[in-house]
């Protein structure tokens, strides 16, 4: 193992295939099953608040004969002795495949092991996708039992929390775990509901709707919780999926946009009570917006995901495009196809970021002091804004309701989310969605008349389903767009002239480009992820052609091969655009040329993950996974241990190696000297 210095760190090398634990250090192999793990040690630290110098990893137990491994077990804090007589708290780790029926290593082996440790009230067993907590007692005859527990207790101990959490209890949900939870609790549904995986999407969805509501619901106490015994017997499940059912009609009220007045959650009883118990000690509201964000989209791009060619974009490029573009406080914003709402909830995020400043800045409070009325009006700015800045179409219902649930969840308003075929021509739009949009935008339904009246918006964000499987085809449809015509090369020239003919076929991305500079306000601007044939293919050089005509080419930004894999190989690019205005085109035709400019241009050779999907790590120059310190990590302090103690524990963690986040750097030098202002 060597070591060696980057700027000023220190950098630990990790050997192939191996994995440095989050507690101990040591190097273990990365399989499944140490995912698992290493999850739950992460919740033991940052959510949990245990020390990890009381918590001990491949603990050596004694089974009479056997000498079987524990994967993780936790000692009283102060514990001197840390024997098998002394250990608290057992937990298991499977990987996904391993049920908790299994013979040999579901819960049955922990109940075994919690048995073989006398002073062992608690244990978990898991394996990413179910979740079991025991609590051990002696029954009035003198033998050992296990009573089913919504969660392990934190080091604090307190009981009441896991049963009841209080608003000052809530925990925020830390790295993977909301991902965690969210698989644990549709794959509860799928298996014990009987319904399809897009129908147990939903119902979760409601249950997470439930959840927020209540954590909005101040001062009120709450109500979405289930206490253990409640878990666990008929007549308890019953009261919660009372509770829970109050609830829901208030979020009905709320969020008509999204639930009918008759919608109902459809699960049994038994269902909601577990789903309850483990979302219940999560602050919804206050986790990371990244976290919640990426749980989100993972798991409804891995229920709705159809096959209109919807290959969602990957949280690192979007949040790349959108510092890029940089939208501002009152700016129309518009993804034109907007999947699960990434681009949105990020564009959003980032203006929310500058909206917090300059709130803070003029009431002169800091935001981590500020109280409930504060934080209320803010909410309030928050939701005013989603509904009059930020838009949304896609031609999928179940995305539109999955993108507004989205931003709901993420920055408390469903915006504009409206469901339709974008590329139809205006008069064909549907009576609802012109209404809505025009009621949106503050116009006169009447002034949408045609292609060349949908300039309204500041900033486009959007990834255009691509693909010759879906072609558009209706004449009428192709007529609006100039794109659509076919064009004729003059070979001597070297320029592109357009016909009056139609071509008989056309990509939907060539469609979306033209729509989204028809959709721009003069001068305003897009980001736009395109396969890398639009921008080098000889046969397309009058899509260039007129792109140079119309706009302003900002940046070109050339993504990774792998960016859109493990389930799309195409080789994509994203384009910034700035819509010239009319006097600026007029002036460039009459006098035969075009203004000269700079063009950004950047290569993204590593994109954090490979091929298959898995993430990607940066190496030293012998090729081995490097480690620093984890700055993220909110290490519980243990007064008790000498500083040593502390030091060695200190949490490390890989680099991802993830270009995207440089770029956006680059470019603001750069934006700075070309003199671009937004």
């Amino acid at each position: 193992m060597g070591e060696w210095i980057l700027s000023e760190t220190k950098v630990i090398v990790i050997p192939e295939g191996k994995i440095c634990d989050y507690i101990d250090s040591k190097f273990r192999k990365d399989t499944p099953e140490e995912y698992v793990r290493q999850t739950i040690e992460k919740r033991l630290v940052n959510e949990h608040k245990y020390v990890p110098a009381q918590i001990a990893v491949e603990y050596i137990l004694r089974l009479g004969s056997r000498k079987p491994r524990a994967d993780i077990v936790i000692f009283d804090k102060n514990c001197e002795n840390q024997t098998q007589e002394n250990i608290k708290l057992i937990i298991e780790c499977k990987k996904e495949t391993v049920d908790a029926r299994n013979g040999k290593e579901g819960v049955e082996q922990l109940k075994s092991y919690m048995s073989a440790c006398p002073n062992c009230e608690w244990g978990m067993w898991t394996n990413g996708r179910q979740k079991e907590v025991f609590r051990k007692y002696i029954n009035a005859k003198g033998q050992i039992e296990f009573m089913d527990y919504n969660d392990i207790p934190s080091a604090d101990g307190n009981l009441d929390d896991i049963n009841r959490p209080k608003r000052t209890s809530l925990k925020n949900a830390y790295d993977d775990n909301l991902l965690f939870v969210f698989k644990t609790c549709h794959n509860h549904i799928h298996v014990n509901d009987g319904l399809q995986k897009q129908s147990a999407f939903f119902e979760l969805l409601k249950v997470i709707f439930c959840k927020i509501e209540d954590e909005r619901n101040i001062p009120a106490p709450l109500e979405f919780y289930t206490t253990s015994e409640e878990r666990s017997n008929p007549d308890g499940q019953l009261t919660v999926q009372k509770r829970i059912f109050k609830i829901f009609e208030r979020v009905k009220k709320k969020q008509g946009k999204i639930f009918d007045a008759n919608d109902e959650i459809k699960l049994s009883a038994r269902s909601l009570a577990y789903i309850v118990s483990e979302l219940q000690k999560y602050s919804l509201l206050n986790t990371n917006i990244d976290i919640k964000g990426k749980a989100y989209e993972e798991i409804v791009g891995a229920n709705l995901r159809g096959d209109r060619g919807e290959f969602f974009t990957p949280r690192n490029v979007m949040k790349m495009v959108v510092e890029m573009i940089n939208p501002s406080v009152n700016e129309k914003v518009l993804d034109s196809s907007c999947g699960t709402g990434g681009f949105l909830v990020t564009a959003m995020t980032h203006v929310m970021m500058k909206l917090e400043k300059e709130f803070a800045d003029s009431i002169g409070i800091k935001k981590e002091e500020w109280d409930n009325d504060t934080l209320c009006v803010f909410r309030d700015k928050i939701s005013e804004m989603a509904s009059s800045d930020y838009f949304g179409f896609d031609i999928n219902p179940d995305l539109v309701k999955a993108t507004k649930m989205n931003m709901v969840m993420n920055n408390d308003g469903s915006g504009n989310i409206l469901q339709t075929n974008s590329l139809l021509p205006p008069h064909e739009w549907t009576e609802e969605f012109r209404t809505k949009l025009s009621e949106g935008l503050g116009i006169d339904k009447a002034q949408l008349r045609n292609h060349m009246t949908i300039g309204y918006f500041d900033v486009i964000v959007t990834n255009p389903p691509f693909g010759s499987k879906i072609p558009v085809k209706d004449k009428n449809v192709l007529e609006q767009y100039e794109l659509a015509h076919i064009w004729v090369k003059d070979k001597k020239k070297g320029t592109w002239k357009k016909t009056e003919k139609l071509q008989s076929s056309v990509s939907p991305e060539i469609l979306f480009i033209e729509r989204c500079i028809q959709l721009l306000v003069p001068g305003g601007r897009m980001g736009i992820v395109l396969p890398d044939s639009i921008l080098g293919s000889p046969g397309l050089g009058y899509i260039r052609e007129w792109l140079i005509k119309n706009c302003r080419i900002v940046a070109s930004i050339d993504l990774h091969a792998d960016t859109f894999q493990p389930r799309n190989g195409t080789q994509t690019s994203v384009l910034l655009l700035q819509k010239k205005r009319q006097e600026q085109k007029d002036a460039e035709e009459k006098s035969g040329n075009m203004a000269d400019y700079q063009i950004f241009m950047a290569m993204v050779e590593k994109i954090g993950h490979d091929k298959r999907g898995n993430p990607t790590f940066k190496r030293d120059k012998e090729g081995n996974e490097i480690l620093v310190p984890d700055t993220s990590s909110i290490l519980a302090q243990d007064e008790t241990a000498d500083r040593e103690r502390i030091v060695s524990h200190e949490q490390k963690k890989k680099v991802e190696d993830d270009q995207t986040p440089d770029v956006p750097v680059i470019f603001a030098e750069w934006k700075k000297r070309e003199g671009i202002a937004w």
